[in-house]
C-alpha cells in the first residue's frame, strides 16, 4: 500500500469521483449513439466492449474499450494530480467498482476488465502495459476474451511485485479478485468448453 498522505476528506472525494466516473456506461451510450440497440439486450447483456463486438461494429466496441478503460485512467490521474497516491488508488478502486455497479443502470454493470486495464495503465505504465500484453498474447492463443481477462488479472499481482510496484499489489489483489467474481459464470462455461469465441455472436 502507498503511504496514507491525504486526509479523510480528499479520500472520500476521491471515491466519488472515481465512482462516478467509472459508473458512465459508455458501452450501452456508444451502441445507442450509433444506433445499434440497446446493448443490455444483445449478446450476454454485459455493457462491456467484447459484448459491443457482438453487434458487429468493431468500431463501437473499440470506442467502448477505450472509453472504459479511460475512465478508470481519468480518475486515477485526475487525483494523482491534486493528491497523494493514497487518494490516487482510492480513486482508481472506485471508478472500477463504479463500473461493476454502476448507479445509472441500478448497481448493474458490466465486469470491469477495460477499467481494470486503463487504472493499472495510469496507476504504473509498466504494470499496465504488462497485463495488457499479458491479455493480448491469452487472447491470440485462446480466442477467448474472458480467459484472457482472467490470466491477466491472475498475473497483474506477480507483474507489479517484480516491476517495482509493491505498493500496488494490494489494490491489483481486490481488483483481480473482483474480476474472477464477475467472471464466475464464464469460468463454468470455459470448463465446460462453452464460452463464445472472440468475435462470436453468442
Amino acid at each position: 500500500m502507498p503511504d496514507l498522505t491525504s486526509g479523510p476528506m480528499v479520500l472520500i472525494l476521491a471515491a466519488m469521483l472515481g465512482y462516478l466516473l467509472g459508473s458512465i456506461p459508455f458501452g450501452v451510450v456508444v451502441t445507442k449513439l450509433m444506433g445499434l440497440g440497446d446493448l443490455r439486450r444483445i449478446g450476454s447483456g454485459n455493457i462491456g466492449a467484447t459484448n459491443v463486438l457482438r453487434t458487429g461494429n468493431k468500431a463501437a466496441a473499440f470506442a467502448t474499450l477505450v472509453l472504459d478503460g479511460g475512465k478508470g485512467a481519468a480518475a486515477v490521474l485526475a487525483v494523482r494530480a491534486l493528491a497523494g497516491e493514497d487518494a490516487a488508488q482510492l480513486a482508481g478502486l472506485a471508478a472500477f467498482l463504479g463500473h461493476l455497479f454502476p448507479v445509472w443502470l441500478g448497481f448493474r454493470g458490466g465486469k470491469g476488465v477495460a477499467t481494470f486495464l486503463g487504472t493499472l495503465l495510469a496507476l504504473a505504465f509498466p504494470v499496465g502495459l504488462a497485463a495488457c500484453a499479458t491479455w493480448l498474447v491469452t487472447a491470440l492463443v485462446s480466442r477467448i476474451s474472458s480467459l484472457s481477462a482472467l490470466v491477466s488479472a491472475a498475473l497483474a499481482a506477480i507483474w507489479a511485485g517484480f516491476l517495482g510496484h509493491g505498493d500496488m499489489v494490494i489494490l491489483i489483489v481486490i481488483l483481480a479478485t473482483l474480476v474472477f467474481w464477475r467472471h464466475l459464470p464464464n469460468i463454468e462455461r470455459i470448463k465446460a468448453g462453452t464460452e463464445p469465441r472472440i468475435g462470436g455472436k453468442t
